[in-house]
């Protein structure tokens, strides 16, 4: 059996730590890098290398930072009165897309998953409650995803704040803009209908 060099089984091991990135994946990419783009491997290796270097996380909103408070959290455009809680970063620049929201965020970079071993330490719940207590917060919303583990979590920290006198909001869940009700499933259809209001 052909063996492959040590530092190509390196490579491919390293590759694999990408999410659904499975072993056949992962030698494809490292081929690929190897033969048809060395010069963008090295930009992606040196990207990677800076990125670890330079980036943590805002001290405000968990969100990764060049600098200890983010621009957005430094923005004396935002509302401080309002503390929107999504899971990761890719959520948060879905919800600042819409336009439609102009207070703080935290990120809480995952999700309670208790058969992956992510409980309320791995996903920063003490700074969150730290960070909602601060006397300037009248309203933390909610904005995990509709996924089991999503709504585990947004219901542990519901009750989490709520004990703490807190006021929490849930983001609203129903058919979609310009979805026909013929095509939505029907757990869609029936959280719009005890979500319905008055009009």
């Amino acid at each position: 059996m052909v063996k492959n060099p040590p530092a190509l089984e390196q490579l491919i091991e390293s590759l694999r730590c990408l999410p659904g990135v499975g072993p056949k994946s992962a030698l494809r990419m490292a081929y690929h890098l190897l033969q048809r783009d060395r010069k963008g491997a090295s930009g992606l290796a040196l990207s990677l290398d800076h990125a670890l270097q330079v980036l943590g996380h805002c001290t405000l909103c968990n969100n990764f930072s060049e600098t200890s408070i983010c621009p957005l959290c430094e923005s004396e455009k935002r509302d401080i009165s309002q503390l929107c809680v999504v899971e990761m970063p890719t959520d948060l620049m879905m919800m600042e897309q819409t336009q439609s929201y102009t207070g703080m965020y935290f990120v809480l970079m995952g999700r309670l998953s208790p058969l992956d071993g992510i409980g309320p330490k791995e996903i920063n719940l003490d700074k969150l409650i730290k960070r909602a207590q601060d006397g300037m917060v009248n309203e933390v919303i909610l904005a995990t995803n509709y996924t089991v583990e999503g709504e585990a979590t947004a219901h542990y920290i519901s009750e989490l704040l709520k004990t703490r006198g807190i006021a929490v909001s849930r983001i609203a869940r129903g058919l979609p803009m310009g979805g026909e009700i013929e095509y939505v499933d029907s757990g869609t259809l029936s959280m719009a209908l005890l979500g319905r209001k008055q009009l």
